[in-house]
């Protein structure tokens, strides 16, 4: 590679909710710069197809179905993971589910569990078994959440959402604390409006359009692909000394 700094040749990620949106972002952009991939998603057909998109840059390649709020799951494919591409250098714990847009006192306990056991607590269940790893290797390692702009701002009709994402950052933020003796790094990333399946039917939303774009300096919604690069440097030796940190991409839009 041109520039060696990024070059990620010779280590291996894991993407949770690698098969789409954010995560495929980041997943094709390590594999153009080097690194082996695991991606975890629950749709098989949708594994499938990203994982033949990842193939395409010549890079080792898998994928399996997991649900990362189910700890069984999370350990088998994570053992899977490490048996496959020899270790895992960096874990981005992607995976997450969207609001219901719920009135907060109309809102029942099954759907905040829902929300915490995928966004919160499948957090939990990929690190844990990725600090382990990483402990047990004993060279360290990148870890990685999507976090959300929510986690900052108010988020009517999605407090569990955003309590999720708040959550996650402190996580981080101890994780980055406790295991730096062992060469481990935490970092959240906070992106803002992003063009994913989950956000299609929001942006279709005329009025919904109208208030957030003008507000957005770039004046355009982000793209999966914006997070790449971000990505490989938290993959790469670039980020040895970044940790504790929560990195905002919003094209400007919560400065605004």
């Amino acid at each position: 590679m041109a520039n060696s700094t990024f070059d990620l040749t010779g280590k291996a990620a894991l993407v949770t909710g690698g098969n789409g949106g954010i995560g495929l972002g980041m997943a094709e952009e390590m594999a153009k710069s080097g690194a082996d991939i695991c991606i975890w998603g629950q749709n098989e057909q949708k594994n499938k197809t990203a994982a033949e998109k990842l193939k395409s840059y010549g890079r080792q390649v898998i994928a399996f179905k997991c649900d990362v709020s189910d700890e069984k799951q999370v350990e088998d494919n994570f053992a899977r993971t490490v048996e496959t591409l020899g270790k895992v250098d960096a874990c981005f714990a992607n995976a997450g589910i969207g609001r219901a847009g719920t009135a907060f006192h109309k809102m029942d306990i099954s759907e905040w569990r829902r929300i915490f056991g995928i966004n919160m607590e499948g957090v939990f269940f990929t690190f844990r078994a990725a600090v382990r790893h990483m402990m047990e290797k004993g060279d360290g390692g990148s870890l990685v959440v999507t976090s959300s702009l929510s986690a900052k701002y108010g988020m009517p009709s999605g407090e569990h959402y955003a309590a999720t994402k708040a959550g996650v950052v402190a996580l981080v933020r101890g994780l980055a604390v406790e295991y730096a003796r062992h060469g481990i790094r935490a970092n959240a990333i906070l992106p803002g409006w992003i063009e994913t399946d989950m956000t299609a039917s929001l942006f279709a939303m005329e009025k919904f359009e109208k208030n957030v774009m003008p507000r957005i300096p770039q004046r355009r919604w982000g793209v999966p692909a914006d997070f790449g690069p971000i990505a490989v440097y938290f993959a790469s030796d670039a980020s040895a000394y970044h940790s504790g940190d929560a990195v905002v991409i919003d094209g400007g839009y919560s400065c605004f």
